[in-house]
């Protein structure tokens, strides 16, 4: 996992998917590739030659994630590109070659974008280049690619990892939503969520393009609410407002969103319907989009029954992320896991235990890491 993310990352920091609407599982079907390759003992050609393969056949746009409701397959991007890397390997293992030097090859999607040779060019809302062209005739990568290899400076140790079911550019205002009702926990009085007159989410884009949509505030499937920030907010304030009627706790913990708050009854609860349509969603311009990637830069105002304004303030760094210094991230992250693998086992702790200390495990214990029978329970119902 550390050499996944290590080099999911690195092209990240070096190749920007999205910019070029171009869904940013990419980057992960070549790590997988790598990975998995080494694992099962392909040559540095063969790898070579999958990775060719997996860019030159299988590249994803991000319409996967465009639309008014979406659809499963934003769910199973990451899973079906992953799918295809591994085919990928076993095709090269079994002597069939792909594309070589993919990254300099001039017509895959790095140098048609970037980089010598660069044939396509970003435009702004005027309908202008944004940028320079590059037509040189050379035959060179279009970036520098670094992978750490020993040390701390890993990419995993600067990322965000999340701690519930939610969209990634929604953590800083789920951050400020439980730091506030923390702060004002009078906004919870109301089982019905009367107290919450307004809510006001400012934050970045590209948080502001992905899960900001109006149309996402009319969240009609599963993947469509996962991709709304209104209802990912909505959803946890509904479970505090539950949890407060109930006399349980509203903290972290106690609101973590797992994947039953993403079914049929919850995607049209009556109570989160009406928070969501009391959010306003705006961009903050550059004094937030600057402060993207570094952080993941939002803020929230709650205005209660009296016509007070509940600001969280400016959150940049949410529990999950890299350069968090409050949240007690081992505490929560074992809490995640129970919550997720609770969904298969009665008892998940032993399971989890066997992810525990991989560093310390042998390569036969790591072979047989997912020898395990688990609880079959059916699945979601269709809506």
């Amino acid at each position: 996992m550390v050499l996944h993310d290590e080099i999911r990352g690195r092209l990240a920091e070096v190749f920007s998917l999205k910019t070029y609407k171009i869904d940013h599982v990419v980057h992960g079907a070549i790590a997988s590739a790598c990975v998995f390759g080494a694992m099962v003992g392909a040559t540095a050609e063969q790898i070579e030659s999958a990775i060719g393969m997996t860019v030159a056949h299988y590249i994803p746009w991000r319409a996967i994630r465009a639309g008014k409701q979406l659809s499963d397959s934003k769910g199973a991007s990451a899973a079906i590109s992953t799918e295809a890397a591994i085919l990928s390997v076993k095709r090269s293992m079994a002597g069939f070659q792909g594309p070589r030097d993919i990254f300099r090859n001039p017509e895959a999607i790095f140098r048609a974008f970037e980089g010598p040779g660069q044939f396509f060019g970003l435009l702004d809302k005027q309908g202008k280049l944004a940028g320079p062209t590059n037509p040189e005739k050379k035959d060179a990568s279009p970036f520098e690619l670094v992978l750490a290899r020993a040390g701390g400076d890993f990419t995993i140790m600067g990322m965000h990892i999340k701690l519930a079911l939610y969209e990634h550019q929604s953590a800083g205002a789920v951050q400020a939503v439980v730091d506030l009702i923390a702060k004002h926990p009078h906004v919870l009085d109301a089982a019905d969520g009367s107290k919450i007159k307004a809510i006001e989410i400012v934050a970045y884009e590209p948080a502001f393009g992905i899960i900001g949509d109006p149309a996402k505030k009319d969240p009609k499937t599963r993947q469509s609410a996962d991709h709304s920030m209104a209802y990912i907010i909505s959803t946890l304030l509904r479970k505090a407002l539950e949890n407060k009627a109930a006399g349980k706790p509203t903290d972290w913990k106690a609101l973590m969103l797992s994947p039953m708050d993403y079914n049929k009854d919850a995607v049209f609860h009556p109570v989160t319907r009406t928070i969501m349509s009391r959010i306003d969603f705006k961009h903050g311009g550059d004094e937030y989009d600057r402060r993207y990637p570094d952080g993941i830069p939002t803020s929230v105002v709650i205005t209660d029954d009296s016509g007070a304004s509940l600001d969280s303030g400016l959150v940049m760094y949410p529990a999950g992320h890299a350069r968090n210094t409050t949240a007690d991230f081992a505490d929560l992250f074992a809490h995640k896991c129970k919550l997720m693998g609770g969904l298969a086992f009665a008892d998940p702790t032993p399971v989890i235990a066997r992810f525990n200390n991989l560093g310390t495990k042998s390569a036969d214990e790591v072979q047989h890491i997912h020898d395990f029978e688990y609880e079959k329970r059916g699945g979601f119902e269709e809506f």
